[in-house]
C-alpha cells in the first residue's frame, strides 16, 4: 500500500493580503515533492485550506492510499476533523472539496503540529510570497 506524509501551510501578509501556499509530500519516491504558489489576495485561513486541498489532490494524483497530513493551523485541523464548525461560507466550500476526496484514500488523517515542525512548508509559502512581491516591485 502506498503511504505518504503531507505537510501543508498557507499564509497571507495583511490578512487579507497577498497569500501563498506550500506543501511537502514525502514517501512517493526518493525525493520529496515540494510545491509553492502565490494565490492572490486572501486570508490566512483561505490559504491554509487551499494548501491542504492542493496537497491532497497531489497525493491522489500520485496514487497514495494512506495519507498522514500535518498542518500548523489547529483551526483547520479541527474543522476538517469535524471538531469545530466552519462558519465562513468560502471555507465551507474548501471543506466540501476536501471531504469529497476522503473516500479516495484507504486512510487519511489530519494532525496539528507546531510551526517549527512545519518549517519546509512554511518556507515554501514565504518563497512564493517573496517571489510575487519581488516580481511586482512592491
Amino acid at each position: 500500500m502506498k503511504r505518504a506524509t503531507l505537510y501543508t501551510d498557507g499564509g497571507a501578509r495583511g490578512n487579507p493580503g497577498p497569500a501563498g501556499i506550500g506543501f511537502v509530500l514525502t514517501g512517493i519516491g526518493s525525493e520529496p515533492i515540494l510545491y509553492k504558489e502565490y494565490i492572490g489576495k486572501g486570508t490566512n485561513n483561505q490559504a491554509e485550506y487551499k494548501a491542504l486541498l492542493a496537497g491532497v489532490l497531489r497525493a491522489k494524483k500520485e496514487g497514495v492510499q494512506d495519507l498522514m497530513c500535518y498542518l500548523d493551523s489547529e483551526l483547520v485541523v479541527k474543522q476538517v476533523r469535524g471538531e469545530y464548525r466552519v462558519k465562513n461560507e468560502e471555507l465551507k466550500l474548501y471543506l466540501i472539496e476536501i471531504k469529497k476526496l476522503l473516500p479516495v484514500f484507504a486512510s487519511i488523517s489530519f494532525q496539528h503540529v507546531p510551526r517549527k515542525k512545519n518549517a519546509i512548508a512554511d518556507r515554501l509559502v514565504n518563497e512564493a510570497l517573496d517571489a510575487h512581491i519581488f516580481a511586482d516591485g512592491l
